[in-house]
């Protein structure tokens, strides 16, 4: 038997609860992961209470989109990950079935890629998601180019924190925005060239400032909403924002101006092999470098996952909520 995290209504946190279930078998072409952490995000916070975009069907549905493990039984004809390899998982196809909130998954040995070494199991339930966003909106949908100047909204986020990084390794030059001040130094130390506070500076202006007058080349919005106006005004002529953030609800106004706009979602990208082996080449070539930093938060174990969803919703430190298993 393994055990697993589900729900059977929606609501919060306090909904979840640990069962026992068989434990999977791998079909062919499958590998079977012994999950060893997972994160928390924000797709699990929607998928829990009822707002995500996708449809969840009750009782028992599942939860997660992330995780790291050992792989502990390959299916037919599955060739080059072997029994024992660490790896981390790259997508999963329904996670209100398959969630990764469990000790163990089954799924498409082509949904899995190897651990960098120099990612212990909680760092590495951390990274694939946030940095896997970033560099696909970025890089595959952007095609962010040394030199640019890249706008992150929501950066002191998992997905705002990886995208300064993955910015920086391209040789581009991240600027930060944040609602606070205060976490302005935090937002430097994590590789930002710049940080424009919205409770101090206009962000128009600063943005100007910080570019020459020119605006941003490439903008990442992981807000949305009204606010968005204000980055495309922050956007120079020709430039390109990329929508991939629900934080804010409220609809965001037309755009005015000579901007491309692009809707982006992660899953368009992750499960494309090919865009999947170069995200993989890129984001590990850039944990080697010590450029490509997972932001870790509080580590909970698996019979305390109430409490990791609490304490994401209430955006408890600096990095991700991560459970171990």
């Amino acid at each position: 038997m393994t055990r697993v995290v589900v729900h059977d209504i929606f609501g919060g946190p306090e909904v979840l609860r640990v069962v026992e279930r068989p434990t999977p078998e791998p079909h062919a072409g499958e590998v079977r992961v012994r999950v060893e952490a997972f994160a928390v995000n924000p797709l699990d916070l929607m998928m829990r209470a009822g707002t995500s975009p996708a449809p969840v069907r009750l009782p028992g549905a599942r939860l997660g989109i992330e995780a790291t493990g050992v792989v502990d039984a390959v299916g037919e004809g599955v060739v080059g990950v072997p029994v024992g390899a660490p790896v981390v998982v790259t997508a999963i196809p329904d996670p209100a079935v398959d969630g990764s909130y469990a000790e163990h998954l089954v799924l498409p040995a082509d949904r899995v890629v190897p651990r960098p070494a120099e990612l212990d199991a909680v760092a590495a339930a951390a990274w694939w998601v946030a940095a896997s966003t970033a560099y696909g909106a970025l890089v595959e949908t952007a095609g962010m180019r040394p030199g640019d100047r890249v706008l992150v909204t929501a950066a002191t986020g998992g997905v705002g924190r990886a995208a300064l990084q993955v910015a920086a390794q391209v040789g581009a030059v991240p600027i930060a925005v944040t609602r606070h001040g205060a976490r302005r130094d935090e937002l430097l130390a994590a590789g930002a060239a710049a940080v424009v506070a919205t409770d101090e500076d206009d962000l128009v202006a600063a943005v100007r400032q910080h570019t020459g007058g020119a605006g941003a080349d490439v903008v990442l919005d992981l807000v949305r909403g009204p606010g968005q106006a204000d980055l495309v005004r922050a956007t120079r002529p020709g430039g390109t924002l990329l929508a991939a953030g629900f934080l804010d609800p409220r609809p965001a106004p037309p755009v005015d101006g000579p901007v491309t706009v692009h809707d982006y979602r992660g899953f368009a990208h992750t499960t494309d092999p090919a865009v999947v082996r170069r995200m993989a080449a890129f984001l590990g070539a850039g944990v080697r470098l010590g450029v490509i930093r997972p932001a870790v938060g509080p580590v909970l174990g698996l019979d305390d996952v109430v409490a990791a969803h609490r304490l994401a919703e209430e955006g408890a430190g600096a990095g991700k909520v991560v459970v171990t298993v």
